[in-house]
């Protein structure tokens, strides 16, 4: 009992009740600061929506792309904020906080040396969600690979392709990714013709196509704009291309590109135009006869050659 007392006579009442309210106030200030920066990412998360659905995205789309950013900085900012609350009142306790950042600091090194691929495949996951490069249903070519992105993760890009392959590419891995369908898509075709085919009725045949596939009740909603029809863009083979572009919704231009060539082939046969197929003219010079008449004058040789029965 006598060292209690002997202990309680030396306590500074003064600066312990002094450095509890300390301590008190600094624990006050960081559930203050947490709960503004919630209500601050409340709103980030809001606007993050809004700005999604007027650049065409859906609104779970929209909704599920900014709950994962919100989610990503509350967890930072929750951590950071209570680590700095944590050593401040470590110094007011007397513990010094200066050995433990530096073994902080070691250790996080280390760390950052061991997981640098994990770090850089989260940044770079943060990035392309927060610029909304790409989403959810769309069609993308990562990386030369193309299909149908079924998921988003701060680590990793998920496609599935055309045979159902799934293809799981590292975010920090990537290094090309093309979109095909962000905000509108296109269909762009060439339509080979005879050479014999008067070039500006069939632009117009085409034309005329188009109008009609617009006017539908399907596929005409589908439709961003008419059809463009750019005129001849090239001499082939055995055939004049005509290139065009059909502007669809996204992920719509293969269906509705389908549908634009199986009523270009019904146009064209009761128009009459030619859609020729490949053909090759064997030439053997001028000094030699033709193919025919060589192979019917070998017959003739061969029947006066028969002995006489």
């Amino acid at each position: 009992m006598e060292f209690v007392e002997e202990y309680i006579a030396q306590v500074e009442w003064r600066d312990l009740i002094f450095g509890t309210l300390r301590i008190l106030l600094i624990l006050v200030l960081a559930w203050v600061a947490i709960h503004a920066a919630k209500v601050g990412l409340q709103r980030l998360e809001q606007r993050l929506i809004a700005s999604g659905r007027q650049q065409g995205d859906m609104a779970g789309e929209a909704a599920k792309r900014a709950e994962t950013l919100v989610r990503l900085l509350r967890q930072a900012i929750i951590i950071v904020i209570w680590v700095m609350a944590l050593l401040i009142v470590l110094n007011e306790l007397g513990v010094a906080v200066a050995p433990i950042l530096a073994s902080a600091g070691v250790v996080g090194l280390a760390v950052g040396f061991g997981a640098q691929n994990l770090v850089r495949d989260v940044i770079s996951g943060f990035f392309m969600i927060l610029e909304n490069q790409v989403r959810i249903g769309d069609v993308a070519v990562v990386n030369g690979t193309g299909g149908l992105v079924e998921q988003i993760n701060f680590r990793t890009l998920v496609l599935r392709d055309l045979s159902g392959v799934v293809h799981i590419f590292p975010n920090g891995t990537i290094t090309t990714l093309a979109n095909l369908t962000k905000q509108w898509s296109a269909y762009v075709f060439d339509i080979g013709v005879a050479y014999k085919e008067d070039t500006d009725r069939v632009v117009e045949i085409l034309k005329q196509v188009g109008t009609e596939l617009r006017a539908d009740e399907y596929f005409g909603p589908l439709m961003v704009d008419d059809v463009e029809v750019f005129g001849v863009d090239a001499f082939a083979d055995s055939a004049v291309m005509i290139k065009g572009r059909l502007r669809t919704l996204p992920i719509k231009q293969w269906e509705v590109g389908r549908q634009f060539l199986r009523r270009v082939k019904q146009a064209f046969d009761r128009e009459g135009v030619e859609i020729p197929f490949p053909h090759r003219s064997l030439y053997f010079g001028e000094a030699s006869k033709p193919i025919l008449a060589r192979l019917v004058e070998e017959a003739g040789m061969r029947a006066d050659n028969r002995p006489a029965e």
